[in-house]
């Protein structure tokens, strides 16, 4: 009964949705005009729009937004010593990442040259445990993980999303692409019939958003805690009846780099927070 009431709702989502868009924003949201030609949208809105005033009030807060909580214990491990070189994160970040520790949070995933590929920002802070600190390397959605990226990017909070697509990181971005419009899964749905045919209609309780990731890691209620990208492409293969790939596959860095191209522009929120 639960997959003919999905393949039901996938049908009138693919079918280009019988029903009027409601409004998703109080008039107040910040409308982004894209400056790339060949972006999609006509107009990109972060999902903080598209959510209710008392979620948007609780993200607001930093007294209330309880994942500040796991902002809190990034800190912590940004200045801790690790590794047998002695060293702290907070000591090696940069020279890793290879732009200042404020910019990493706005332009990441981004192709890095001592990785010789486009990587997330978890994929860089590993690499800079393994290789400049000498320490074990973070499991993905462990809380240290979760923690540490959430640190980081919090220190780009205000700035605009700014990821580059050409160059070297070219082939990332035409295979994400690519990614977002496949159809796959038993509903044979793709990213694009949610987050680009039908955002600001609901699915079910839910409204759905364009899916721009600048909120990254995110609170969500329904997981009663912080979590990935990643982890959020997984829920949404496992919602559309697809085998979700490992955390950390070059094809969810190729999606998360595609997908944070589509918000290039939007202010960076994190940490987020989401029903």
């Amino acid at each position: 009964m639960r997959l003919a009431v999905m393949i039901t709702m996938a049908l009138g989502l693919v079918a280009g949705a019988a029903f009027a868009k409601t409004p998703y924003h109080d008039g107040t949201a910040e409308v982004i005009k894209p400056t790339d030609k060949d972006h999609p949208l006509g107009e990109i809105v972060s999902g903080y729009d598209f959510r209710k005033a008392m979620i948007r009030d609780v993200q607001d807060d930093d007294f209330e937004n309880p994942a500040m909580l796991v902002v809190d214990h990034g800190e912590e491990l940004w200045g801790t010593v690790d590794g047998s070189a002695g060293k702290s994160l907070s000591q090696a970040f940069e020279g890793c990442a290879e732009v200042p520790l404020d910019v990493a949070g706005a332009v990441y995933p981004r192709f890095n040259n001592a990785a010789g590929k486009v990587i997330s920002l978890e994929q860089v802070i590993n690499m800079c445990r393994e290789t400049a600190m000498g320490a074990k390397p973070y499991k993905w959605e462990s809380r240290d993980m979760l923690g540490i990226t959430a640190y980081i990017r919090m220190q780009s909070r205000g700035s605009r999303v700014n990821v580059a697509v050409d160059g070297k990181a070219s082939a990332a971005f035409e295979r994400g692409k690519k990614l977002y419009y496949q159809r796959v899964g038993q509903l044979d749905m793709s990213c694009a019939h949610c987050h680009e045919d039908n955002y600001g209609n609901y699915i079910r309780a839910d409204m759905l958003s364009q899916g721009n990731i600048n909120g990254f890691p995110t609170y969500r209620l329904k997981w009663n805690g912080v979590g990935s990208t990643h982890r959020r492409f997984r829920g949404c293969m496992k919602n559309i009846r697809a085998k979700p790939l490992p955390y950390g596959h070059e094809d969810y860095v190729a999606l998360e780099l595609y997908t944070a191209w589509r918000g290039n522009g939007l202010k960076v929120e994190t940490p987020a927070y989401r029903n």
